[in-house]
């Protein structure tokens, strides 16, 4: 139990296909001793799509946790002032929450838990799943690569012929970029090969 007892939030955004993917991980952070808060974009606590139902996400993420999920930005303001969170992990983080994160816009319920969070110089992970991290979205994942407290699950480039921009994090490896960022550490290599 690595994790026992570290508050984790969890923060969904809307790469509603990775969705699944990360939900096996949530649980791997549990078993690892981890208290989590689910918090979700609203992309994901609104938009029922082809691959789950908005309802049964939030009922599966509630069994799972024990506790309220997080899906406005009121509810995810407290994260910073009452220091409620020892780590956020954002995956997916789709470009679109990339970019706003790295120009501090803070619109959702997932950047504000984000930068209540940073506030505190705590750890973030980023789980990064874009069609446009090596296109227009390069720039803002190279920002936050350089950005103090913020840490990447590695990544590599999942389709490089059919989408040679589009990047996704290795989500198999959160648990340990999880347990590193506690330490402070990058966990490495963070551009990894092809699958």
């Amino acid at each position: 139990m690595r994790l026992k007892g570290v508050r984790v939030g969890t923060v969904l955004t809307g790469s509603h296909c990775t969705v699944k993917e990360v939900l096996v991980e949530i649980e791997n952070l549990k078993r690892e001793g981890a208290i989590i808060t689910p918090i979700l974009s609203y992309s994901v606590d609104q938009t029922d799509n082809r691959f789950y139902r908005t309802a049964d996400l939030k009922a599966r993420l509630q069994k799972l946790t024990g506790g309220p999920i997080i899906n406005t930005i009121v509810g995810a303001e407290p994260i910073g002032p009452q220091k409620l969170l020892d780590l956020v992990i954002v995956a997916p983080c789709t470009g679109n929450t990339i970019a706003k994160l790295a120009n501090g816009i803070t619109d959702t319920p997932a950047l504000m838990a984000v930068k209540a969070h940073l506030r505190n110089q705590r750890p973030v992970v980023i789980g990064v799943s874009t069609n446009d991290g090596l296109g227009l979205n390069a720039k803002n994942v190279g920002i936050l690569m350089a950005t103090k407290n913020i840490y990447f699950i590695p990544f590599r480039q999942d389709n490089p012929i059919e989408k040679p921009n589009s990047i996704v994090a290795d989500m198999k490896l959160m648990v340990e970029t999880a347990i590193a960022a506690l330490q402070g550490k990058q966990l490495q290599p963070v551009l990894l090969g092809s699958a």
